[in-house]
């Protein structure tokens, strides 16, 4: 076993009962393309490997490569932070659509999230391990304190739902939290206008969460007497707007007007 590194966020899954259920849950083909984000000692590794024709493993640290790839000769490991890795090629060299699986780092969870989305075109579905909090985020629905940013721009692309939960004392070391396994379905059509503008729109107003949509776009640069003429309530908070809303919204907004520079956004969350 090795020693977790706290500057990776490692934390090792070691119940077997809870891998188990994850290949159960993922329920791997044969004909998959699977990737596996941070195998570390190969708990879920182990309950994965020989499922599928071709298995890819991502890991950026070096100790815990020695020790998979002496354990798992059928499968590929890449020594490498997952954030850098093009999913359009591993696409492209399968012709196949990528399944993605791993117990992922807390501290960069949004990272992966945006990551994983933002590559979706290539990916049919991801089963993954995150802090029980954010999994409510991911999932929750408009009118409740965890619907924000993360929770319209994920159910925008995708369709996640909570698997089960998994005890904190699962893992070594311990977390402060208990964690969920979260499956995203990638949804195969979702065409926009402006994606970048409808990002912004989502960051901007819920940056403002407390005020309403009128407020917060105005401090986005938006002109008041251009929001007015909008065949939109803006009387609203951006958390009573479901994800369709957004995007109806967006499609009315357009730009700010010329001259004026959208504000700093708050980053995502």
């Amino acid at each position: 076993m090795i020693a977790p590194r706290k500057s990776l966020g490692q934390n090792f899954l070691r119940d077997e009962n809870v891998a188990r259920k994850i290949v159960e849950h993922l329920n791997p083909k044969r004909d998959d393309i699977l990737l596996e984000i941070g195998p570390g000692t190969g708990a879920l590794t182990e309950h994965l490997a020989g499922t599928v024709r071709s298995f890819i493993a991502v890991e950026i640290d070096e100790r815990s490569m020695e020790l998979l790839r002496g354990r798992f000769q059928n499968v590929e490991f890449l020594l490498k932070d997952i954030l850098e890795v093009r999913l359009r090629d591993i696409h492209d060299r399968f012709g196949r659509k990528i399944r993605i699986a791993g117990n992922i780092p807390y501290y960069i969870t949004s990272e992966i999230l945006f990551w994983l989305l933002d590559q979706r075109l290539w990916v049919e579905d991801a089963l993954l391990m995150m802090q029980w909090e954010v999994a409510r985020r991911l999932t929750a629905r408009p009118r409740t304190k965890d619907y924000g940013i993360l929770s319209v721009v994920t159910q925008l692309y995708a369709a996640p739902a909570i698997a089960f939960r998994v005890s904190r004392n699962s893992f070594f070391p311990r977390p402060a939290v208990d964690s969920a396994i979260v499956h995203l379905q990638i949804r195969p059509h979702v065409s926009l206008h402006d994606e970048q503008l409808l990002r912004n729109v989502v960051r901007g107003t819920f940056g403002k969460r407390r005020k309403t949509l009128m407020n917060g776009l105005k401090y986005m640069g938006y002109a008041e007497d251009r929001l007015k003429s909008l065949d939109f309530d803006l009387g609203r908070r951006p958390e009573e707007l479901s994800v369709d809303e957004f995007l109806e919204l967006t499609s009315k907004l357009g730009t700010p007007a010329a001259g004026r520079k959208m504000s700093t956004l708050p980053q995502d969350q």
